[in-house]
């Protein structure tokens, strides 16, 4: 069993290049893969590993400047879920684009996975899931809006076409692990709501410590490595990846008349071209050629 660990940690880092080396060697010399974003606002993302990996990675991370409390989630894979190691430097840990966002200032008020059905389950509260389209279809928390983004930029000008339609209501936010809720309510915020709550911990937290006999939660949750979607106790979903479009499908899926691996799905079969099918069949040749030779294809994993 590999050792997976998400976490983000919102902090200033003055020359974060400068972090970049140091960590991927660290990474690299642990056997440890996955993706790190680092910018000045901070470090996000998820890594895997065996436990002593992932305990060394951990260490260093919080040796960096103001990330001695940084918290981060475990959960497990059977499978290595991460094709290789990456550190990347960004403008963004996750990408809002709006320049004014600042969650070191100010952000909604964190609600425990122990207190979150309460309060979604009130009648003033209006629940909304700020994560991607493809995500919300795959499974969502009872009652939740679907703003229907493509991406987290695509947010704020959802909220500003939308906010009438909540009048007074209080606004109650979910991601996966917390990092998109984290902007999203100081968004808020800034548009002067005050009554606005989050996840602590996310979807993710929620998964882990809510038994699924008082769950709210409907479905499985996406996550961006192999796994594609985890469930209550953070046990492994069905999903499959899409390796065109990138979307989750399910086992069945693969018997639908537009499915080709590695080429298209139902969801992207009417959205790339001629040109582009058989450019996906040549890359899926090279998987197939590298799985005889018993080698890994690095372009097969979810490691986006």
């Amino acid at each position: 069993m590999y050792t997976v660990a998400a976490l983000y940690h919102f902090t200033p880092f003055s020359d974060p290049a400068a972090l970049r080396g140091p960590l991927l060697a660290l990474c690299e010399a642990k056997g440890v893969t996955g993706t790190l974003l680092l910018a000045r606002e901070g470090i996000n993302g998820t890594i895997a590993g065996s436990r002593e990996g992932i305990d060394a990675v951990l260490a260093h991370i919080r040796a960096l400047p103001g990330c001695a409390d940084f918290d981060w989630k475990e959960s497990t894979a059977s499978d290595q879920p991460f094709g290789r190691m990456k550190v990347r430097l960004k403008k963004e840990i996750v990408t809002m684009g709006e320049p004014d966002v600042d969650p070191r200032a100010a952000v909604g008020h964190y609600v425990s996975p122990q207190d979150w059905n309460a309060l979604i389950s009130s009648p003033d509260v209006a629940v909304i899931d700020t994560r991607n389209d493809y995500e919300f279809a795959i499974g969502t928390f009872e009652g939740a809006v679907d703003p229907e983004t493509k991406s987290f930029r695509e947010f704020p000008a959802w909220w500003q076409a939308n906010k009438d339609r909540f009048g007074n209501k209080r606004i109650a936010m979910f991601c996966t692990g917390g990092i998109r809720c984290e902007k999203s309510t100081n968004y808020l915020v800034s548009q002067g709501i005050s009554e606005v709550y989050h996840l602590k911990g996310g979807i993710l937290k929620y998964l882990e410590e809510v038994p699924q006999e008082e769950s709210r939660w409907h479905g499985e949750c996406f996550v961006f490595d192999g796994r594609v979607s985890v469930g209550h106790g953070l046990t492994e979903g069905p999903h499959e990846l899409c390796h065109a479009c990138r979307r989750p499908i399910l086992p069945e899926d693969r018997a639908r008349a537009e499915f080709e691996e590695g080429v298209s799905c139902h969801h992207c079969a009417d959205e790339t071209s001629e040109a582009d099918k058989a450019r996906f069949r040549e890359r899926q040749k090279q998987i197939a050629l590298s799985k005889k030779r018993g080698e890994r294809h690095l372009g097969r994993v979810a490691d986006a």
